[in-house]
């Protein structure tokens, strides 16, 4: 291809999403007649809850929803997200301050390209999920990452912050409950990144998505609530997907400061303009209504966690520690590297080598640690039926401790 027909550098510095590449390959691999065991897509398996498509199947025969509307999202539901955050959240933001988004990740993405000129950093504590640092990349901006492991609740903590921190320093990312390890965050890690951050005059990024999944009687921290100051600087993303399982929806939104809410919006409006509004009326039902079906799904993945991080930890050379939140179990395999797996007895010298394997072989997907900046760690959802769980985690067993001849 000439120069002047090839894409932009742009757009090829960007690494594809390695998590929906996993879980296409095993869609794929399912369509022509595999059994595979799916842990790679980080979606509940359930339903959504029927009150709110009944609310959707109202909307779709009114025809107010027709037309074009706001392109920072329904007043409603800008509103009811704004009574939300302070449910939850537990302080008062404006309506103003809200704009809805087409998924949690598209509020990601206008996040970045609103903060950063080029050359810009941003800090991503590490594991991170595998598109924050590809969308500041997209802004023109560099990823800078600081690597925390198993063995501190894979919690940063603020000296590494500050040792990462450089006169280009414009955002640092909290993401708490944690995707792809589970981790919930201590109120001390969380109060000092805010208050760092303050200190330092830098943007903070709170992913708070899966902020109602958590267990064992550990609760969310919210960043903005403990460090009420840093309040002028916080950018917070959410959505329905995980909270509602409603992913395939496509509603997300972020809460920012009012200039920022506002050039969202003048960003989207060159975009997408408003977010399809039968979804945002089933958003405004689910965001509005009570959380009991949120908490039957809890109690659903909390069995889930206790199966899947036993199976885990029964494998030769996995480890995997007990997550509070979210609905992941970040292995370290580590064990597994480097040295005869399977029954062909290779050997695997990275866990994305390890991951292929595994689909492949014992057709169990699961999302490799090189996707999360951490590699020698695999990540598997165990947002999928029990017995799914039962299954592929005795496939993998099977395939990692298989006896050669």
């Amino acid at each position: 291809m000439s120069n002047s027909l090839s894409l932009s550098e742009r757009i090829n510095r960007v690494a594809p999403s390695a998590t929906l590449a996993v879980d296409s390959k095993a869609k794929a691999m399912k369509a022509q007649g595999v059994d595979v065991i799916g842990f790679g897509a980080g979606e509940p398996n359930f339903a959504t809850p029927q009150d709110i498509v009944a609310v959707a199947a109202e909307a779709v025969v009114d025809p107010k929803n027709y037309k074009y509307t706001p392109t920072a999202g329904l007043p409603e539901l800008r509103a009811a997200i704004a009574d939300k955050t302070l449910r939850d959240s537990g302080y008062e933001v404006k309506p103003e301050q809200v704009v809805v988004t087409n998924g949690g990740k598209q509020a990601v993405y206008e996040t970045f390209q609103l903060l950063l000129d080029d050359g810009d950093e941003v800090i991503i504590p590490t594991p991170y999920w595998t598109s924050y640092p590809e969308a500041v990349k997209l802004a023109g901006g560099k990823p800078v990452e600081v690597f925390a492991g198993a063995d501190v609740n894979f919690e940063p903590n603020v000296a590494d912050l500050e040792a990462a921190r450089t006169e280009r320093t414009k955002a640092v990312i909290i993401t708490s409950p944690n995707n792809p390890t589970g981790a919930v965050w201590s109120e001390e890690t969380i109060r000092g990144i805010g208050q760092w951050a303050v200190e330092h005059g830098i943007w903070v990024v709170s992913d708070e998505i899966y902020e109602h999944l958590t267990y064992d009687g550990v609760r969310t921290t919210y960043v903005g609530a403990v460090v009420p100051e840093v309040r002028d600087q916080l950018i917070v993303l959410d959505g329905v997907a995980k909270t509602y399982a409603m992913p395939g929806w496509r509603v997300g939104w972020m809460v920012a400061p009012e200039p920022v809410a506002k050039a969202a919006a003048k960003l989207q409006g060159h975009m997408t303009s408003n977010v399809n509004n039968i979804a945002q009326r089933a958003a405004l039902a689910a965001v509005a209504g009570p959380l009991d079906a949120v908490a039957r799904m809890r109690e659903a993945f909390d069995k889930r966690r206790g199966i899947i991080v036993s199976a885990l930890n029964d494998i030769e050379g996995v480890y995997c520690p007990t997550p509070e939140g979210a609905f992941y179990a970040f292995a370290d395999v580590r064990g597994l590297l480097n040295r005869p797996v399977g029954p062909n007895g290779l050997e695997f010298e990275t866990s994305s080598d390890l991951a292929a394997a595994l689909l492949d072989e014992a057709h169990v997907a699961a999302v490799p640690g090189e996707a999360f900046g951490a590699p020698g760690y695999m990540r598997f959802s165990y947002a999928v039926a029990d017995d799914q769980i039962v299954e592929g985690m005795r496939r993998f067993k099977e395939w990692a401790e298989a006896k050669r001849v």
